[in-house]
């Protein structure tokens, strides 16, 4: 799905989540190597009530490559509970895309459904805001239950009112209370999100679309455990905003070692770096967007497994979705062989979703972090 992101985790057979989207229509063409992100969803998703079901479905941040297809999907797909921060509250109509717009409208009515709801919420209105913000205090969030309010430095293991601690937790890192009236990148929802098989943990770092002072902070707050990471996916699009910083527009930009060198630390034997977006050239020219060249070369030196990008996996000619299971063993990548178009027939993202999800019995003997290309 070129240069956005979207990250889909089957936890068991009737849980799968998705952090962001980004649906792009032209690639439902038959010569385009883009996923439709949506049309797969609807095909792999389990059924509730006769309807494709998504029990959660989290947005980083309402850029339009995280939130691009969130009103085709919510016409074609039930969602269980929404997560955001209450920067996509206080954006500026101009500001936001289609998309962005839709998934505002929703959160809000979701915001009024749980105040209305004064007790148990059902699934379809759920929500969890992500971080801080007066807009809380305003009359029309007033009586917003704290339960389901998470700030930084706390876990929840609960989704769509479900009790899944023995096989998901999901440590919230970002965004600091500073950060919520910074730019939209600055406010983004930092996760690590862990998966479980008996002793066995995979890791992953979703930090949307976090620059240097954000992702630094992380590691300086945060205890070792929450930081460890599996998979690494690069935020903003390998951005070279992560790593190389000057303080103001007019300091240069310089390598800031220290943050690789924790990132380094936090990397498990077998991490990967993965960077979603289009392919990553051989050199970027000033003012380039990201994918940043310069980006990926400091990855590949702390990267255990090396740095993958989705629209090169497992080659640029034919690029298929990028799938890691979680069994006791660990986790592990594996790779798609054939085709993942929609009009294909059967969806290869279906199959190897399902193959994450592993046998009927138990439903938890493996889960999986797929991260759509």
């Amino acid at each position: 799905m070129g240069t956005g992101d979207s990250a889909t985790i089957a936890i068991d057979k009737s849980t799968v989540v998705q952090v962001d989207v980004n649906h792009l229509e032209k690639a439902e063409g038959d010569d385009d190597p883009s996923l439709p992100i949506v049309d797969e969803l609807v095909q792999m998703l389990p059924k509730k009530n006769g309807r494709p079901y998504l029990s959660l479905f989290v947005l980083t941040h309402p850029d339009t490559d995280h939130c691009r297809g969130f009103a085709e999907l919510q016409k074609k797909v039930g969602i269980g509970e929404l997560w955001f921060t209450p920067r996509v509250f206080t954006e500026y109509k101009g500001d936001l895309g289609d998309d962005a717009r839709a998934f505002q409208t929703e959160a809000k009515r979701r915001v009024k459904a749980t105040i209305d709801a004064k007790g148990t919420v059902p699934a379809g209105d759920r929500v969890r805001i992500i971080g801080y913000h007066e807009v809380l205090q305003e009359s029309d969030y007033k009586g917003f239950p704290e339960a389901r309010l998470t700030i930084p430095g706390n876990a929840v293991t609960e989704i769509d009112g479900a009790d899944l601690s023995a096989t998901f937790r999901a440590f919230v890192h970002a965004p600091f209370k500073d950060d919520i009236a910074s730019e939209r990148n600055d406010s983004c929802v930092g996760l690590q999100i862990s998966l479980f098989d008996g002793e066995a943990v995979g890791r992953a770092l979703l930090f949307g679309d976090l620059c240097y002072p954000t992702v630094k902070a992380i590691f300086d707050r945060s205890s070792e455990e929450d930081l460890k990471w599996n998979i690494l996916l690069a935020p903003h699009h390998c951005s070279k905003s992560v790593m190389f910083w000057g303080e103001s527009e007019d300091d240069e930009e310089v390598l800031q070692q220290d943050l690789l060198d924790v990132l380094e630390q936090a990397a498990q034997p077998d991490g990967y770096v993965v960077v979603s977006s289009h392919c990553i050239p051989e050199k970027n020219e000033p003012g380039d967007n990201p994918p940043h060249a310069i980006a990926k070369e400091q990855y590949e030196i702390i990267a255990p497994n090396g740095v993958l990008c989705t629209m090169e996996y497992p080659n640029s000619e034919d690029p298929t979705v990028m799938v890691f299971t979680m069994t006791a063993s660990g986790l592990s990548l594996a790779g798609a062989a054939t085709s993942t178009k929609a009009h294909d027939g059967a969806s290869q993202l279906k199959s190897d979703i399902d193959a994450a999800r592993g046998a009927p019995e138990p439903s938890r003997d493996r889960v999986g972090f797929g991260a759509a290309r």
